[in-house]
């Protein structure tokens, strides 16, 4: 059994999230299941329960564990990576053997303000496309999506069944539209009240704000804004060094 080593220079709390992390990647302690009491962990390793507090804590704010008022504290499913590639959610989602969802809320056409006309290169007054969806993986809310796309690249797409549907694979299949090259900005936020109730959190809870501008031949066709939810996601990316001149 592991223990706390009471001269080490990391802190006991700290210890004891790394014990605790070891027991969940491990599988000893899987999703859903409950981590020991404060009073066994106490025992367990001679801490004071304010020491097991703090470390439990930390691995609560990390999203590693999640607490149920009356019942005790449980492990958390593991968190989704954030794809950093040209990916719909729909396929992001059953590569990872997960059931997609879509729960249509709004669909409108908009003339382009400045902003958008910007972005998509046409004269203001242009139509585009708003269609906003709540994004499920095996029926648990994960994100709010609002996608704009040029009319005149899919004229009669309102009028199109897009619930439990793949909008890119909409959008190839009927109009030939396949988006080859795209960039993506991600940004930490709050949720909103609005967004709180469709995600299923907390209002306030972090949240993760994406922009993605997706491009067709050279041409942007879709700005699409998205808000996640930062305790099912986490960004991951490679490093590498670059060559050092000789």
């Amino acid at each position: 059994m592991t223990t706390i080593d009471p001269h080490s220079p990391v802190p006991k709390y700290f210890q004891l999230r790394a014990i605790l992390l070891d027991m969940i990647e491990g599988s000893e302690l899987p999703v859903d299941a409950p981590i020991p009491s404060e009073r066994e962990l106490c025992g367990r390793y001679g801490l004071s329960r304010m020491t097991v507090r703090q470390g439990v804590d930390q691995l609560v704010s990390e999203g590693r564990l999640y607490r149920v008022p009356g019942k005790g504290t449980f492990v958390a499913r593991p968190k989704i990576e954030m794809p950093l590639r040209l990916v719909s959610f729909t396929e992001d989602m059953l590569a990872r053997g997960l059931r997609p969802g879509a729960v249509d809320l709004d669909r409108r056409t908009v003339p382009a303000d400045a902003r958008l006309a910007r972005i998509f290169e046409v004269e203001q007054g242009t139509g585009v496309h708003v269609i906003e969806r709540l994004r499920t993986a095996d029926g648990e809310p994960m994100a709010l999506e609002r996608s704009h796309i040029l009319a005149s690249l899919a004229p009669d797409l309102l009028d199109r069944r897009l619930a439990d549907r793949s909008l890119y694979g909409v959008l190839e299949a009927v109009y030939g539209l396949v988006f080859d090259a795209g960039d993506q900005t991600i940004d930490a936020g709050l949720a909103d009240a609005v967004e709180a109730r469709h995600l299923q959190i907390s209002r306030g809870s972090a949240v993760l704000l994406l922009q993605r501008r997706s491009y067709s031949g050279g041409v942007c066709a879709e700005l699409g804004v998205s808000t996640y939810r930062a305790d099912r996601y986490q960004v991951h990316t490679a490093l590498g060094n670059p060559p050092r001149r000789t």
